[in-house]
């Protein structure tokens, strides 16, 4: 072994132990005392490492309590939020979820654990979706200023859905189900959840 291999292993170590004192710390000063207290969203978040899932850079970042710019205008939404989302999502081995958000990315490593199926779509090719009522629960990775009539119809009847809803400029956490045929949601807490252009609201003429 050369003298840097031997230096690199107690530093790596180090690494290690101050990613998981965050993770922790995360855990103590942001979820509970906001509220997240179910023990499988702590559980969860306590075992999927957040500085695998932001550029280099910001690695050290990872765990700060405001979302984390992951380039090309996507964002890694605060630890506090994805809490929120899991904690209101209540997921099961039973649900077949659809997530409009990374595949690879962080969130989508919190759920597939916890549930039965999970696909995952990014927001720009939501419209190309096909087939109807297919998932018991859709998550939405980010703010949405019009809830597109594509999701809905992949709802199945009786299926939830937590997402981001902005509201007059402010974003809110948001759940809803899928009732005759219909969806509707229900904003809750103002919650910072970065926005997807996306689902943005059409322009429209004032007067």
């Amino acid at each position: 072994m050369t003298l840097t291999e031997d230096r690199s292993a107690p530093e790596a170590e180090q690494t290690a132990a101050a990613k998981s004192a965050a993770r922790h710390a995360m855990i103590v000063s942001q979820l509970r005392t906001s509220g997240v207290n179910e023990p499988w969203v702590l559980s969860a978040m306590a075992h999927v490492a957040r500085e695998d899932y932001v550029p280099e850079t910001l690695r050290d970042a990872a765990y700060i309590d405001r979302a984390i710019p992951l380039g090309n205008g996507r964002f890694l939404a605060a630890p506090l939020v994805h809490g929120k989302m899991l904690a209101e999502a209540a997921p099961t081995k039973t649900d077949r979820v659809l997530l409009v958000g990374d595949a690879e990315g962080y969130l989508a490593a919190l759920l597939r654990p916890l549930v039965g199926t999970l696909d995952a779509v990014d927001p720009s090719a939501v419209s190309s979706l096909s087939g109807e009522g297919v998932y018991s629960l859709i998550i939405v990775d980010g703010a949405v200023e019009e809830f597109p009539e594509v999701l809905g119809r992949q709802l199945a009847e009786g299926g939830r859905i937590v997402t981001g809803l902005v509201v007059r400029g402010v974003s809110r956490l948001a759940t809803g189900c899928k009732a005759a045929g219909s969806v509707s949601l229900l904003p809750l807490a103002e919650l910072g959840i970065p926005a997807l252009p996306e689902f943005a609201a059409p322009k429209r003429w004032s007067f």
